[in-house]
């Protein structure tokens, strides 16, 4: 986890082509898929920070600012649902933050997860062009 940039409230600005570059924090114990989400994102033009765990998001939520979290489900220590709730139970905290979760068994989910305010799920494996288009969607509404 980057802990290198402290707490910031400022809105990331648009870049030169009229396009806000977003702040992600990705969340998923497998380092091997952090690392490609991480690098996907830079190479989208965005920043990423990462969190091995749902214990390791919710100390970076606390500590900093995101304009998008990506999510997955199934974690030790806390999983990706008990983020979203302790989320909804401080809504001090991260009250703009997109949420994506990135999972591939959050199928039977989608309605528990709609109420608890995840903007979209991404299922796992997905191709460069759905994180794309979800986060040229999201820096256009956030």
């Amino acid at each position: 986890m980057d802990d290198s940039a402290g707490p910031s409230s400022a809105v990331t600005p648009p870049d030169q082509s009229g396009v806000r570059r977003l702040r992600l924090l990705v969340v998923d114990d497998q380092e091997d898929i952090r690392e490609i989400m991480v690098r996907m994102v830079a190479r989208l033009g965005h920043e990423a920070v990462e969190a091995e765990d749902g214990q390791h998001a919710v100390e970076a939520l606390s500590a900093d600012r995101f304009d998008v979290m990506l999510l997955d489900l199934s974690m030790p220590r806390m999983t990706g649902e008990e983020v979203v709730r302790w989320l909804r139970d401080h809504p001090e905290v991260a009250p703009d933050l997109r949420i994506v979760v990135v999972s591939a068994w959050a199928g039977d989910k989608r309605p528990a997860l709609h109420e608890l305010g995840v903007d979209a799920v991404l299922p796992k494996p997905f191709r460069k062009q759905q994180l794309v288009d979800l986060l040229d969607e999201l820096s256009t509404r956030t």
